[in-house]
């Protein structure tokens, strides 16, 4: 199985712990592409299919226990649905993906926080994506006890929103070692900023995007 980068759409993904912003951001991106006039698909994950929604409900069930090894297959269950149903297709058509988190969450939650071994996560995503990667990834970095502040006010608390303090120190430590991995790609914000000061730095990112064709490739 080859997954390609077909069209020329734009895949853009979102990432950070709980807290850190990603959904208020996403709308604010989506409403400056299409201000641009480009066509923006807005999805997340897990979810963006009517399987991965369902996925999604199921392993983020505070009822629910799991093996973490269950629990990243589930992960790259809906994946591999999202980009045959979602993904690749809003591509092929030359439309703009931005997704609420996508494999780097993986690395982060299943990996840093649950402990397993980057090995087998790099295996599930060869065999899920063939090498395919996001144009460009968005890391808003935040510090854990801001995020757990900011998730507390608003929502009550899914599967892993109950997790310790430790677990989100180490995913956000996951996430931070995905961006000194690859540079290029992942480009790290401040989200303990105010939202004026954040979206300054998306338009700087977002400049330098558009204007170097380099970034388009995942490094």
């Amino acid at each position: 199985m080859t997954v390609s980068k077909p069209g020329t759409g734009k895949f853009i993904t979102l990432e950070g712990i709980d807290g850190a912003g990603k959904s208020t951001h996403l709308q604010w991106l989506e409403k400056q592409l299409r201000a641009q006039g480009k066509t923006v698909l807005a999805t997340r994950e897990p979810g963006g299919t009517r399987l991965g929604e369902a996925l999604r409900q199921l392993v983020l069930d505070t009822s629910q226990a799991m093996h973490a090894e269950t629990e990243a297959l589930l992960m790259f269950a809906a994946r591999r649905e999202h980009l045959d149903k979602v993904i690749l297709p809003a591509l092929e058509r030359g439309d703009w993906v931005i997704s609420d988190r996508f494999t780097d969450a993986s690395f982060a939650y299943q990996g840093g926080g649950r402990g397993l071994t980057t090995a087998k996560l790099s295996e599930l995503e060869h065999w899920v994506q063939d090498g395919f990667q996001p144009d460009l990834t968005l890391y808003f970095d935040v510090a854990v006890a801001l995020g757990r502040q900011r998730t507390s006010a608003i929502k009550s608390a899914d599967r892993f929103e109950k997790e310790a303090d430790s677990f989100f120190a180490r995913v956000r430590e996951a996430y931070l070692e995905r961006a000194r991995q690859f540079p290029r790609r992942i480009r790290l914000i401040d989200a303990n900023l105010s939202i004026t000061e954040v979206h300054k730095r998306l338009d700087d990112i977002f400049l330098s995007f558009c204007n170097d064709t380099d970034l388009s490739v995942a490094s």
